[in-house]
């Protein structure tokens, strides 16, 4: 039997744990099932080392080129 996990969005409460920024990618480890996050900038620089190892590598690094939404009054 397969199980499918739906993966949730981040959100600005997801931090960088390098270096505590806002998290807009979340590594699973294939070991362990551990999960790390990073921002954009630390994602990139271990990302050719780390992705290989992981089961997911959800990557949401385009949110950071969106435009906000703009409210009516």
């Amino acid at each position: 039997m397969t199980t499918a996990v739906a993966t949730r969005e981040l959100t600005a409460l997801d931090r960088c744990d390098r270096c505590g920024a806002q998290a807009y990618v979340r590594a699973v480890l294939q070991s362990s099932g551990g999960e790390l996050l990073f921002c954009g900038h630390h994602a990139r620089a271990v990302e050719a080392n780390l992705k290989p190892l992981t089961s997911e590598w959800q990557d949401e690094t385009q949110r950071l080129h969106q435009k906000p939404a703009v409210v009516g009054d």
